[in-house]
C-alpha cells in the first residue's frame, strides 16, 4: 500500500523507477559484478568465476524477496543482497564482495543513481531554459511596470523578466555539470579506507570498477565516499528548486486579481475551488513553490551528515533513504509542472497596459528627474523637485503629465511635447531589448 505521496502522487515514472527497490539491487549486484571482473583482472579470481558472478548478478536470478527474506534473519540489508548472490553464484559465490566493505558497494550504487537521475534534471532544465527563450523572444518588447518593494516602479518588458529566468536556468546547467566532477564518483577502500583487504591490489582494483561502471574513483576515502560531496548535490538540487520557486512565486503575484496580467493555463472542465465556482487559483505554481520547501529543507540533513565520527558511523544511512529518493522526486516534479506553466502561459496585454498607467506616470518620474539634469538642473535639486510634484499628483490623484507641465521651474527646461514624450514608458526601457537579444544569441550558442 502507498504511503508516501511520491509513490502515487509526484515526479515521474522515469524518475521513480530510478530509485525502486528492485533497480537500486540491481544497482548493487552492477556494482558487485564489477568488483568480481576487477579481481579476475589482477589474477585474484578466475575469469570464469568472474563470468559466473556477472552473468547472475541480475534481479532475474537474485530475487528482492529473497533479498528481504535474508534481511529479516540477519538484520543487514547489504549482506543480504550479498549472500542472495553467492547463493545464485553455486561454487563462484564463496568470491561475490571480496575484499569490500558495505559502503563500497552502496555509495558506489549511489553515483549510478545519481548519474541517471541528473540525466533527467538536466533535460528538464534544458527544456525548461528552452521555453523561456521562446518566451523573452516573443516578448522582448512587451512593456510593462517593474515592481520592487511590491511598488511600481520604472518600466521593464516582459522579454527581460523571461530571459533574466533563463539565465539562471543556464548557470543550474553549468553548475551541475561541474558538480558531476565531485559527485558521481565510486570507490573500493575497504572497512577504513586503507584498502588493506585488498592486498597491493586494492588502487588497481579501484580504478578497474569505476571505470567499468563509467564512474570516477576518489582518491581517498574512509569507510564512506566524503559527505560534503552529497551535501553539495543536495543543496544543488534544492538551489534548483529554489529558482522554480521564485519563478512560480513572481507568476502567482502577476497572477492575482488586482493585477491579472498572467495567467497559468486552465483546463475546461478545471475545478478551482469546492465553493467558489468562479476561482482559477495558481495550483501548478502554487505547487511548485510548496515542493520547494521540501527539498530545501533536505539540505539542513545533509549538511548535518558531512560530520560523521571517525572513520564513519551510521547517522547518514536511515536519513539519506529519504533524502536522496525525495529531492530527486520532488525537483523532478516540481521542474516537469513549471514546464507546464511555461508553455501554456498566458500574457494579458490589454491589462498589462493598464497597469502601466495605473499611476498616472508616476512611475516616470525618474525619466522626468533625469531630463530636467539633462537641462542643466542640479541632480539633488530636480529629485526634490520630482518628488514634491509627484507627491502633488499623487495627492490631487492627477496625471504627472498635468502637475510638470503646470510647473513654472520646469516649463523653463521642457516644453509639453517633450514632456509627454519624457512620460512615455515605451520610450524608457533602456537597452533592455538589445539584452534579450543577446541573450537569445549567446544562448542559442551554448545550445548547439
Amino acid at each position: 500500500m502507498a504511503i508516501h505521496p511520491i509513490d502515487y502522487r509526484y515526479g515521474s515514472e522515469e524518475m521513480r523507477r530510478i530509485f525502486e527497490e528492485e533497480a537500486r539491487l540491481q544497482r548493487f549486484l552492477d556494482v558487485e559484478a564489477a568488483l568480481a571482473r576487477a579481481h579476475a583482472a589482477v589474477g585474484s579470481i578466475s575469469k570464469a568465476e568472474a563470468g559466473e558472478i556477472t552473468r547472475k548478478a541480475s534481479t532475474e536470478y537474485v530475487k528482492l524477496s529473497r533479498v528481504k527474506e535474508i534481511e529479516a534473519a540477519i538484520k543487514h540489508d547489504l549482506m543480504a543482497v550479498v549472500e542472495a548472490l553467492a547463493e545464485a553464484c553455486g561454487g563462484a559465490g564463496r568470491h561475490v564482495h571480496l575484499g569490500a566493505t558495505s559502503y563500497d558497494i552502496v555509495d558506489t550504487a549511489n553515483a549510478l543513481q545519481f548519474k541517471a537521475a541528473l540525466r533527467i534534471i538536466k533535460r528538464d532544465l534544458y527544456e525548461v531554459e528552452g521555453v523561456l527563450l521562446t518566451l523573452a523572444e516573443k516578448h522582448k518588447g512587451l512593456v510593462a511596470v517593474g515592481r520592487t518593494h511590491g511598488q511600481h516602479a520604472t518600466p521593464i518588458t516582459y522579454g527581460l523578466k523571461f530571459a533574466l529566468w533563463a539565465r539562471e536556468v543556464r548557470r543550474h546547467l553549468r553548475r551541475l555539470e561541474e558538480a558531476e566532477k565531485r559527485v558521481l564518483v565510486g570507490k573500493m577502500s575497504g572497512a577504513v579506507g586503507t584498502q588493506a583487504s585488498f592486498g597491493d591490489k586494492g588502487m588497481d582494483i579501484q580504478e578497474m570498477v569505476m571505470r567499468d561502471l563509467g564512474l570516477k574513483a576518489v582518491m581517498v576515502s574512509s569507510q564512506v565516499v566524503q559527505r560534503d560531496r552529497y551535501a553539495e548535490l543536495l543543496m544543488l538540487l534544492a538551489l534548483i528548486a529554489a529558482s522554480c520557486d521564485k519563478i512560480a512565486k513572481e507568476i502567482r503575484n502577476l497572477m492575482r486579481t488586482e493585477i491579472g496580467e498572467v495567467s497559468e493555463p486552465f483546463g475546461k472542465e478545471q475545478v478551482g475551488s469546492s465553493t467558489m465556482p468562479h476561482k482559477r487559483n495558481p495550483i501548478e505554481s502554487e505547487k511548485v513553490c510548496g515542493l520547494a520547501r521540501a527539498v530545501k529543507s533536505n539540505v539542513f540533513v545533509a549538511m548535518e551528515n558531512v560530520s560523521l565520527e571517525h572513520e564513519r558511523d551510521l547517522t547518514n544511512s536511515s536519513c539519506e533513504r529519504v533524502i536522496i529518493t525525495e529531492s530527486f522526486i520532488l525537483l523532478d516534479e516540481i521542474l516537469k509542472t513549471l514546464k507546464t506553466v511555461l508553455k501554456g502561459l498566458v500574457l494579458y496585454p490589454k491589462r498589462i497596459k493598464e497597469n502601466l498607467e495605473l499611476t498616472k506616470g508616476l512611475n516616470m518620474a525618474e525619466a522626468a528627474m533625469l531630463a530636467l539634469v539633462a537641462e542643466g538642473m542640479p541632480r539633488q535639486e530636480a529629485h526634490r523637485l520630482i518628488r514634491k510634484l509627484s507627491a502633488e499628483a499623487y495627492t490631487k490623484k492627477k496625471e504627472l503629465s498635468a502637475v510638470l507641465k503646470d510647473n513654472k521651474e520646469i516649463s523653463k527646461l521642457l516644453d509639453k511635447e517633450t514632456i509627454e514624450e519624457i512620460l512615455s514608458p515605451e520610450k524608457y526601457i533602456g537597452t533592455a531589448v538589445k539584452q534579450v537579444e543577446k541573450v537569445l544569441r549567446v544562448a542559442r550558442e551554448e545550445r548547439k
